[in-house]
């Protein structure tokens, strides 16, 4: 017999109070567990019920924040909000910030150009989707502007969270390469952005050089710094507008900063004004083994110096058995046997807590690794 929608939420909720208030007793559930964020989306299209059972799982097994993408609504925001509060989770809203589908309110012209002369709009790098904006063009501002800022407003929103808040990788990640076909011992033009007339005549006004007339530009450092300070403006911008609605906000970003932001995707983010930088330490993309996770971990805390936290995002292998027969890297991750070890080496250089890509690869070993470490 199915019991009614009202009456079955009230005894999950109350089964989930008793559920806490016992588990405040256990010694597993000190002031020392460690914080457990976690990626994730397509909930809106499922009932209240289904999200609230699937939220609380997660908190039972160790979850504290949920990244919720949910696209641009800010009324989808609410709905998954309310049901995380329910379910005793944080949330913070996950939306893509330079990777933007085309569409009427944003000009063909907005989107940037590689050193080939072609633009992300109608020849994306990669993937199809890899539809990316100019960070130069004030309507590309305007547009995320109040996106966010709409999204902030709302009441259940405690974060926001921007991704891909760069360029496209002008060097792919290692593992990566095959997956592609690609050798990408240097900066090819076809990866190299932007080269719209805004960022180049922007460039040469400030510098007096003609990037475009230059024999390799990848070899002018000032050109490099220009776009990293392009993205960074863009996001200190936004984090005034969010911090005026007094919600805090963080961004998704790739490892280093030194080391491998800069270099392959123009990201100065120890110059960022956020409140919280979650990396993205995918090892395996990157073919290496879990102690880089923990050498990645402590430059990004040194990059910082106390001025925003780190939060150590950790790739979870979906099928653990079978993924030294997986050919795409983006099937591997860590397995059970690794998590563990990748959630101590990050709070040993320096994280204040890890985030999970995501919940539901992670298996029943997963979950219980993960049990094992969070609790210190």
């Amino acid at each position: 017999m199915r019991l009614p929608s009202t009456l079955f939420l009230g005894l999950l909720l109350l089964s989930i109070g008793l559920l806490q208030s016992c588990s405040s007793l256990s010694p597993t559930s000190s002031a020392n567990k460690i914080p457990v964020y976690a990626w994730d989306g397509g909930l809106n299209d499922k009932t209240d019920d289904e999200v609230l059972q699937t939220l609380s799982d997660w908190k039972a097994k160790g979850v504290d924040t949920l990244m919720y993408n949910g696209g641009q609504d800010p009324a989808d925001y609410a709905r998954i909000g309310k049901l995380a509060e329910a379910a005793g989770l944080g949330l913070h809203a996950w939306i893509p910030t330079m990777v933007q589908k085309p569409r009427p309110e944003l000009k063909p012209e907005w989107y940037a150009v590689n050193r080939a002369g072609e633009s992300a709009y109608d020849k994306p790098a990669y993937v199809p989707y890899y539809t990316f904006l100019c960070p130069n063009e004030p309507g590309v501002y305007q547009f995320l502007e109040e996106l966010y800022t709409s999204v902030a407003e709302v009441e259940q929103v405690a974060a926001v969270h921007l991704d891909y808040i760069r360029f496209p990788d002008v060097i792919l990640a290692r593992g990566l390469w095959d997956k592609y076909g690609l050798v990408m011992d240097k900066e090819y033009p076809k990866y190299d952005y932007c080269y719209c007339d805004r960022c180049t005549s922007g460039f040469e006004e400030q510098s007096g050089i003609d990037i475009k007339s230059v024999e390799d530009p990848t070899q002018v450092q000032a050109w490099k710094q220009y776009r990293y300070d392009l993205i960074t403006s863009i996001v200190n911008r936004l984090a005034e507008q969010v911090h005026a609605q007094d919600k805090r906000i963080n961004a998704a970003v790739f490892p280093g900063p030194h080391s491998v932001a800069k270099r392959i995707v123009r990201q100065e983010w120890d110059q960022w004004d956020l409140d919280q930088v979650f990396p993205m330490l995918y090892n395996d993309f990157y073919l290496e083994d879990v102690e880089w996770i923990g050498e990645m971990t402590a430059e990004g805390v040194e990059a910082l110096d106390g001025r925003a936290s780190l939060i150590s995002g950790l790739f979870i292998c979906p099928d653990p058995k079978s993924k030294a027969r997986q050919p795409d890297p983006e099937n591997h991750g860590l397995i059970p046997e690794e998590l563990g070890a990748a959630v101590q080496v990050s709070m040993d250089n320096g994280a204040a807590g890890i985030c999970l890509f995501t919940p539901g690869r992670m298996t029943k070993k997963h979950w219980r690794a993960l049990r094992r470490a969070i609790y210190r």
